[in-house]
């Protein structure tokens, strides 16, 4: 039993491509929610919008006006993942009246099986970063936030500046989507690169927590602590220096190459 009407739901789909359009569609069918997917690819497909490709924070605001005006809470979801026990996400958010809830990556194989098993331990005592993968958004928290800033990672600009209107974050382990993000450390090291710049470009633009500021204006220093972790930990201290420097050598852009271009 849902605790709201589906039809209150409407996910947003962001997609560099339509490779994935067609299952993801067929997905959200399966689950009875509105939805728009905003593709960078033009092709012709119910429910499929094309944007140029300007970045996931344009496709997110181009998406706007075809949100139903009924909507109570707005899904953000990428298109090359499944979604699991997507009520128990929706169940948290309406019990704790929270603003936002982003939910659990479980990747299969790869760098990142690692890196999320610490990751999450962290996020479940505070959110110093979100996963836009799966984020569910309170309608009115996402008006307020809108439209983004040119951003590499938009879910943190989303968080952080759902946490300085003082809404409440929630990161939720019971719903979670599968995906695969990268296979070697070289992939590894770009994909820390890119998604570090964005989080120091999503801090630069909010008023964010003075613990998480803190956290990131320490963390190129502790980062050789991940030797520990091996070549993988090389790989995210490479990641994290780089995209520190990015940041710092003023990259303001919201786009990126996909990993491996």
């Amino acid at each position: 039993m849902w605790p709201i009407k589906k039809s209150d739901i409407f996910f947003i789909v962001c997609a560099r491509t339509k490779t994935g359009a067609k299952e993801k569609a067929s997905e959200l069918e399966k689950l009875g929610v509105p939805y728009a997917i905003i593709c960078a690819e033009k092709f012709t497909y119910p429910k499929v919008f094309y944007r140029e490709k300007k970045g996931k924070f344009d496709a997110i605001n181009y998406a706007v006006t075809l949100v139903n005006k009924n909507t109570k809470i707005v899904c953000l979801n990428d298109v090359d993942n499944k979604i699991y026990n997507f009520n128990n996400a929706l169940q948290k958010m309406v019990e704790t009246k929270a603003g936002i809830v982003f939910c659990k990556i479980k990747v299969a194989d790869g760098p990142q099986r690692n890196f999320y098993a610490l990751m999450d331990r962290i996020r479940k005592i505070m959110p110093i970063t979100s996963s836009g993968d799966l984020m569910l958004i309170n309608k009115n928290v996402f008006h307020q936030i809108l439209p983004i800033p040119a951003c590499k990672t938009e879910d943190n600009y989303i968080t952080f500046k759902a946490a300085e209107l003082g809404y409440k974050v929630l990161f939720c382990d019971e719903a979670w989507i599968e995906t695969k993000k990268t296979s070697t450390l070289k992939e590894e090291s770009q994909y820390k690169t890119r998604t570090v710049t964005g989080l120091y470009q999503a801090i630069s633009l909010t008023k964010t927590q003075p613990v998480i500021r803190i956290f990131y204006l320490v963390l190129p220093f502790v980062a050789p602590l991940l030797l520990l972790q091996g070549k993988r930990g090389i790989a995210w201290i490479t990641g994290i220096i780089q995209g520190f420097t990015s940041f710092l050598r003023g990259d303001k852009e919201g786009t990126f190459d996909p990993i491996g271009n």
